[in-house]
C-alpha cells in the first residue's frame, strides 16, 4: 500500500479558494454578462459553490451554479444538472484536479451548441501530464507528480478538508 503525502491542508485550501475567487473577480471586472459556474461532480461542484460565495462581494452580475456529471473514463454523455442557454454568458468550468486535461475537455462538450462570451477553467490542483489541449486559466496549486500518482481532494460536509497524493 502506498503512503499518503499531504499537499493541501484545510486552511491552505481556503486561502487558495479565496485567491482564485479574487483572480476571477479581477478578470471579470466591468463585464456585465451573467456568470455560470459549471462544477464537475462531486468535488468540482463543491469548489464552484465556494467560489460563488467568495465572488459575491466583488461581482454585480448574477452567478449561477450547475453541475456536470459524466463517466470520466468514457465520457460519451455529459449530463448537466440544469439545461441552460450559455449564449453571451461567461462560463467557468471548475474541477478539483486537472491531470491530462481530459475531464475539462469533455466538460466543454455541452457548451459547443451555444456562443458563450467567454469560457474559462479553474482547478484547485493542477498536475503536469497534459494529453488534451486544456491549460486551466486559474490554478490553486501546481504539483509535480509521476503519472502513477493519484491526487485525492478530501471533502467533508461541503468543505474542502485537504488533498493528498497516493
Amino acid at each position: 500500500m502506498s503512503e499518503k503525502r499531504n499537499v493541501l491542508s484545510k486552511e491552505v485550501a481556503k486561502q487558495k479558494l479565496q485567491r482564485l475567487a479574487l483572480e476571477v473577480a479581477e478578470q471579470l471586472s466591468g463585464d456585465n454578462a451573467p456568470l455560470i459556474l459549471v462544477g464537475i461532480r462531486n468535488s468540482g461542484t463543491i469548489i464552484a459553490e465556494k467560489i460563488a460565495a467568495l465572488l459575491q462581494p466583488y461581482l454585480q452580475v448574477s452567478v449561477e451554479i450547475i453541475s456536470a456529471q459524466f463517466d470520466k473514463d468514457e465520457p460519451k454523455e455529459i449530463g448537466l444538472s440544469k439545461q441552460i442557454d450559455f449564449t453571451d454568458k461567461n462560463v467557468l468550468v471548475i474541477n478539483d484536479v486537472s491531470n491530462s486535461g481530459k475531464t475539462l475537455f469533455y466538460a466543454l462538450k455541452p457548451l459547443l451548441s451555444y456562443y458563450p462570451r467567454r469560457i474559462q477553467t479553474l482547478v484547485l490542483i493542477e498536475r503536469m501530464h497534459k494529453l488534451f489541449p486544456i491549460k486551466p486559466d486559474y490554478v490553486g496549486l501546481s504539483v509535480a507528480t509521476t503519472t502513477q500518482d493519484y491526487i485525492h481532494v478530501e471533502v467533508s460536509d461541503h468543505e474542502i478538508t485537504g488533498a493528498y497524493i497516493e
